[in-house]
């Protein structure tokens, strides 16, 4: 009794941090405990996301045909190349924790036209905001390198406020986990969690001002994964549709757990 549920829409997770907008407008002003679940190829009780920014990057060079009059161009794709080579090189010096990955969105249009534009996508992912504030500005100079080698102009665009990473309210994550066995689920070994959790979610910025907890529940996809075409196939059937009503069980449970045990320390 005397407990609210505020149900949103996440739009905008993979890149655009819909939830950063929400929570910079104030919808989770008041807020006590906001939880998510995710489906997984297994459960795994707590998420332990990486910062993340999201950027778009744009070479734009000059045109020109490229058998006829080849020295008038300024190619963006080979910006492009230039640029993933040097982030290649920088990998070996990036701490265990760092990821950065993209792909290139448009290099061109036709084999005889030296490609005047190129737009790419890019992530770079860090163990927190203040270590990707460190490591940002080295991939940077990977793509300022690829400018200044072909003579392109380089324009990186943010595509949302960076992801935080998540913060974990202990007393809600050890409700969940009471409540998701007693449902008959069973929590994937150390070795598996570690690889699931390890994705980004704005949700981490909603933790970082709300009480939060983020598990992952399996839908017994392995060894298909996440961003796969089979895992996508696992969503539908039976385990899917267990691993729906039992992840709404069990965050219902543990949002009256999570209440209680608000009330019960503050009576004290």
């Amino acid at each position: 009794a005397g407990h609210t549920v505020e149900v949103y829409g996440t739009p905008a997770e993979e890149g655009g941090g819909g939830k950063i907008e929400m929570l910079d407008r104030g919808a989770f002003a008041g807020t006590d405990l906001a939880m998510m679940v995710h489906p997984a190829p297994v459960d795994v009780a707590e998420a332990r996301p990486f910062a993340v920014s999201h950027s778009k990057i744009s070479y734009t060079g000059r045109s020109a045909h490229a058998a006829a009059y080849p020295e008038a161009g300024i190619n963006a794709a080979d910006a492009f190349t230039v640029a993933q080579v040097a982030i290649g090189l920088l990998r070996q010096q990036l701490p265990a924790s760092a990821r950065v990955h993209g792909v290139v969105t448009h290099a061109g249009d036709a084999p005889n036209a030296i490609p005047e534009r190129a737009t790419g996508r890019w992530y770079v992912r860090a163990e927190t905001l203040a270590e990707l504030a460190e490591l940002e500005p080295r991939v940077i100079r990977a793509f300022e390198a690829g400018a200044l080698a072909t003579g392109c102009e380089l324009e990186i665009e943010p595509e949302s406020k960076p992801y935080a990473e998540f913060r974990t309210d202990e007393t809600a994550l050890a409700h969940y986990r009471a409540n998701a066995l007693a449902l008959g689920r069973e929590f994937a070994p150390p070795g598996q969690a570690a690889r699931m959790n390890r994705a980004s979610t704005d949700m981490g910025n909603v933790s970082q001002t709300v009480p939060a907890i983020h598990p992952y529940i399996g839908i017994g996809s392995l060894p298909a994964t996440n961003h796969q075409h089979e895992f996508a196939a696992y969503c539908v059937g039976a385990n899917a549709q267990r691993a729906l009503l039992d992840g709404a069980v069990a965050l219902a449970w543990t949002g009256v757990d999570r209440g209680a045990s608000r009330y019960a320390s503050a009576s004290s």
